[in-house]
């Protein structure tokens, strides 16, 4: 039977990355590297995948990584979600990194193990990768994205927008259609034809930028064999471990609004002993005790190689993305006008929900994929 509940590994991983994020990454440093246009803290990105070793958590020992699984990437990612965090943990642990383990062993046109010294280098955070491909794709799309073009000599030609993490990346893999099919690529961001251009997104703490690539040079991971099953392998994960960042958000948003009617008084009473107030955080809280549920069993399904892994995808991303845009919607509402400032960080998050929202699938994607996935017809007339 599976076990859905916190190991004590998972519990002591918690506490180190959410003691990091309360020291380096408070609200107020977050809010004022937004206004700058740069959300995102290197020296905190180092800390967080070197030192800590969270880049590493999903990648086996024999490949350069921690050993864990994608349960304990969930766990970081809950962390990130509960502190609003801005960094490309996502991209490029997450989607990079799954693109390339499931490499491991294919052989590039450059050079045998092409994609086992990237996915080296950035389970020891030595480099941050993005995955090419525009924010808003789902898996189980049953097409190799064609926005990029392979020649014979190896360079790219195409445009990708609304690339996750792009502007931290030191690599992107980019997906692209040859003469021999499709393949993956890496491109180095630093290459001569190649332009990230960042686009303002919802979300501050998650950037995204339009890639351009003009006859850019890029090193050949994989062809048409590995290709379509890496980059579906990536996409499934990064929706289903998405989820639990979306738990963190709504986990983080129950707790601050509770504290705050504790607090707040009006009327020569607490604003939290009214009843209907009570009624609605109380289902609030019933909804975020079923989106752990959900979002656990997702991460499970993919650490274990579960057949169900689509199925617990769906469910967890379908669910746990409206769960935490109610939940920000709810804080916004019940901090009454400090919640509409600036300066309150609620807004952060409601930012993030709805962008997370919409992200490798929105919930009604979802739920359609889901009743395809259990042979569930589509209502008649």
């Amino acid at each position: 039977m599976t076990d859905l509940l916190y190991s004590e590994i998972e519990e002591e991983l918690r506490a180190s990355v959410r003691a990091l994020l309360t020291d380096r990454c408070p609200h107020e440093n977050t809010l004022g590297r937004c206004e700058t246009g740069e959300p995102y803290d290197r020296g905190l990105w180092q800390t967080l995948a070197r030192d800590l070793g969270t880049a590493s958590l999903a990648v086996p020992e024999e490949a350069g990584g921690a050993g864990a699984s994608v349960r304990e990437a969930a766990v970081v990612l809950e962390e990130l979600g509960r502190a609003a965090a801005p960094t490309p943990y996502l991209g490029s642990a997450v989607l990079a990194t799954t693109a390339l383990l499931a490499l491991e062993g294919a052989d590039g046109d450059s050079g045998a193990g092409e994609a086992s010294k990237l996915l080296a280098s950035l389970a020891a955070g030595e480099r941050t990768a993005a995955l090419a491909v525009p924010l808003s794709v789902m898996p189980g799309a049953g097409t190799f994205p064609s926005a990029v073009r392979a020649d014979s000599a190896g360079t790219l030609t195409g445009t990708v927008t609304s690339v996750a993490d792009a502007t931290a990346a030191d690599v992107l893999i980019v997906p692209a259609e040859g003469r021999d099919g499709p393949g993956l690529y890496a491109v180095e961001t630093t290459a001569a034809a190649l332009a990230v251009v960042p686009r303002t997104s919802l979300d501050l703490t998650r950037p995204v930028a339009d890639v351009t690539l003009t006859g850019t040079a890029a090193r050949r991971l994989a062809g048409a064999e590995q290709a379509p099953a890496a980059l579906e392998r990536a996409l499934l994960t990064g929706a289903g471990l998405l989820a639990s960042e979306q738990l963190g958000i709504a986990e983080w948003c129950l707790t601050a609004t509770v504290a705050h009617l504790k607090d707040r008084r009006q009327f020569g009473r607490q604003l939290g002993s009214f009843q209907a107030l009570k009624h609605r955080l109380a289902d609030l809280w019933l909804e975020v005790v079923g989106a752990r549920a959900a979002a656990r069993y997702a991460a499970d399904t993919l650490a274990t190689g579960d057949p169900d892994a689509p199925v617990a995808v769906a469910v967890a991303a379908s669910h746990c993305g409206e769960l935490a845009v109610r939940a920000a919607e709810e804080c916004v509402q019940l901090h009454g006008g400090i919640g509409m400032t600036w300066e309150h960080p609620a807004h952060l998050y409601l930012k993030r929900a709805k962008a997370d929202q919409i992200a490798l699938g929105t919930p009604d994607r979802h739920r359609a994929a889901l009743a395809a996935l259990v042979d569930l017809p589509a209502p008649v007339g």
